[in-house]
């Protein structure tokens, strides 16, 4: 996986509208302003289709788009004459270039472009247009006032309207529900060829993503979804494009490998998605907390809920072991293996750690956070035993809860304070900034 962990990356800037008029980022002096908007086509001997493609385009965005942009008509080594085509059309309307590659690849064609483009919202649709261009502006509109970072056009929303074969139907739907059961993906439609994200998200976001072929949508995605991005769904209009040149099977084969690639890359915490993160307080929901320290309100609600699973997990975890040994030794074992995993999952959801690097000295320092517990519950077990003699099943929980309850504020603040301290204030922390996202 591409990972570039040696780069001085730090955390993307918050989302801001591009202003009324603005011809789009800034450029150098002496070079023309860029238009807001890039939409890439990209192409493989489509000679026939991408003529009218291109004109019909350009002539939507004329009419509709208030901002300047520009199509790029992406030509993936193709043999025939679409690049005499392509040639043709950048030569005679001002606002389309061509950009001629070597290799094939619709994901190389993607990142090749957008890496140089410099617009600050980059586009891409399938050059068959089965979307209805009308579904375009709403589209880039959440990435130009700055509401999300990436968008798609979906098929598979309830107010989508779609015409196409049961078999790419259930490709589909059966794809989508992979991604969902495999990778946890949140998005409805990995494979619409009608997507946008903003330049400064593909800039981070590009380098990381390694397919060049088809599943180059559905990593990126991924990868910001997992990155805690926001990525905003259009319903589309679409109509299936009888003259696909997609094989099924073979991209079917290919997007299986993808997804075992990347979901593995993602349980070894093999990526940097740390550089992807929004600083805290670009959500309004969070500048509405004050007087609360940066992240405290999002690692208490981590904390909660990874706590009451936890404590699900240690009660029938003590119920189990209470079968076959003392009360003692099966709160000690229950209370031993449930720390483990209440350790894991804090590092990871509630503070944010991800990778390998420190996690021995986390789970070590865990294991003291669990000592303490263990000496509470089980103090108040012994008291409790003490004060009854053989105390009912029932009375042992109850109890148990309520310590575990004493336990779990103290765990909380033993974490963030100790196990998982905030080190991104300069607090004393003298380590080098590419170890330090390593760490995390």
């Amino acid at each position: 996986m591409r990972t570039d962990t040696d780069t001085p990356w730090g955390s993307l800037l918050a989302r801001e509208h591009l202003p009324a008029g603005a011809p789009g980022a800034s450029a150098p002096t002496g070079v023309p302003d860029l238009p807001v908007l890039d939409v890439v086509i990209p192409v493989h001997n489509e000679e026939r289709d991408l003529e009218p493609c291109v004109r019909r385009l350009h002539d939507h965005l004329a009419r509709t788009f208030p901002y300047r942009f520009r199509i790029t008509v992406a030509d993936n080594a193709s043999t025939d004459r679409t690049p005499a085509v392509a040639a043709r059309l950048a030569a005679s309307i001002a606002e389309v270039t061509a950009y001629r590659l070597e290799e094939k690849g619709r994901g190389r064609a993607l990142r090749t472009v957008w890496s140089h483009s410099g617009s600050p919202v980059l586009a891409y649709m399938d050059v068959d247009l089965s979307t209805d261009l009308n579904a375009l502006l709403p589209l880039v509109a959440p990435l130009i006032s700055g509401h999300s970072d990436l968008a798609i056009g979906s098929r598979l929303a309830r107010s989508s309207r779609v015409v196409r074969g049961p078999k790419r139907e259930f490709v589909s739907r059966a794809y989508n529900l992979i991604l969902k059961s495999s990778l946890s993906a949140r998005f409805s439609d990995a494979q619409c060829g009608f997507k946008a994200i903003r330049g400064e998200v593909a800039q981070r976001l590009l380098p990381m993503v390694e397919d060049s072929g088809w599943f180059f949508d559905t990593e990126m995605l991924v990868l910001a979804e997992r990155s805690g991005l926001r990525i905003h769904e259009v319903p589309v209009d679409w109509v299936d494009d009888p003259d696909s040149r997609v094989h099924i099977v073979s991209t079917a084969v290919d997007d299986l490998k993808g997804v075992w690639r990347v979901g593995r890359a993602l349980a070894v915490g093999a990526l940097p998605l740390d550089r992807l993160a929004r600083p805290f307080g670009d959500d309004p929901r969070d500048r509405a907390i004050s007087g609360v320290p940066g992240g405290l309100a999002r690692q208490l609600v981590g904390f909660c809920v990874v706590g009451a699973l936890s404590t699900l997990f240690y009660l029938l975890l003590y119920t189990l072991f209470r079968t076959a040994s003392g009360s003692q030794a099966a709160n000690a074992a229950a209370l031993l293996v449930s720390a483990v995993a209440n350790t894991a999952a804090n590092r990871r959801l509630t503070f944010g750690v991800r990778g390998r690097g420190r996690a021995v000295r986390h789970q070590a320092q865990g294991l003291v956070v669990f000592a303490i517990g263990l000496a509470l519950t089980s103090g108040s077990l012994a008291a409790l035993e003490a004060a009854s003699g053989n105390p009912a099943h029932a009375t042992e929980l109850a109890v148990l809860i309520c310590a575990n309850l004493a336990a779990t504020v103290l765990r909380f603040l033993l974490f963030r304070a100790w196990v998982f301290p905030d080190r991104s204030g300069g607090g004393g922390d003298d380590r080098p900034k590419s170890q330090e996202r390593n760490d995390r």
